[in-house]
């Protein structure tokens, strides 16, 4: 049966629909790019990373705190009062050094002694002074000054402020620092114990000039 001729009406419309369809597949052709599903990235622009999420757009009146950075807290540090015979260790040694080991472990006898033990404040500083001064001036190196221990007050005698125990052993070095005996002695140790120990001063006197 011959094959009928689409009659001018029909091939006119025909041409209508096919100008008016859309391809099924986009087109291979690198050159020519699809532009149906939107515009083609450019190449050239950075890309995002790979698993980085977007930020999140802040909240309209919402307050925003910056995040808390780790820190390390410091140590905590407790300094207790050191003892007089501990802070006069520390000290440079000023006079010779063979003889301030000798002094030390008690191998030195002292010139002359005096005990302020059982004076008061006043009493035993004027002593310390007349003492000292009468002790250089005679050409003395090495006096001894016994101030005690001091004992802890009992339950009798509460102080409504706390009362340094033993107050003659705090306060004789300061004495013997300032003036005006502070240019006469060289060198103020704990006594050995062989002469009295924790109670008792070695005052070694510079050389009278």
């Amino acid at each position: 049966m011959p094959r009928r001729r689409l009659t001018e009406d029909e091939r006119d419309l025909w041409q209508r629909v096919a100008r008016s369809a859309n391809r099924l597949h986009p087109s291979s052709d690198p050159a020519k790019p699809d532009l149906r599903d939107g515009p083609v990235p450019d190449p050239r622009a950075p890309s995002a990373p790979q698993g980085a999420a977007p930020a999140p757009a802040p909240v309209p009146g919402r307050m925003t705190f910056p995040k808390p950075q780790p820190h390390s807290h410091p140590k905590t540090r407790v300094d207790l009062a050191e003892s007089v015979g501990d802070r006069l260790a520390r000290e440079p040694v000023r006079m010779d050094r063979n003889l301030h080991r000798s002094m030390t472990r008690g191998k030195l006898e002292p010139e002359a002694r005096i005990d302020l033990h059982g004076m008061t404040v006043a009493q035993a500083h004027t002593a310390l002074l007349g003492f000292v001064m009468s002790a250089h001036a005679r050409g003395l190196r090495l006096v001894l000054v016994i101030t005690g221990k001091g004992r802890k007050a009992g339950p009798d005698h509460a102080a409504p402020m706390p009362v340094r125990q033993g107050v003659l052993k705090h306060e004789v070095p300061q004495w013997l620092r300032a003036a005006p005996l502070g240019p006469l002695v060289l060198e103020t140790r704990e006594a050995h114990r062989s002469h009295g120990g924790t109670g008792a001063y070695y005052v070694y006197l510079r050389r009278r000039r």
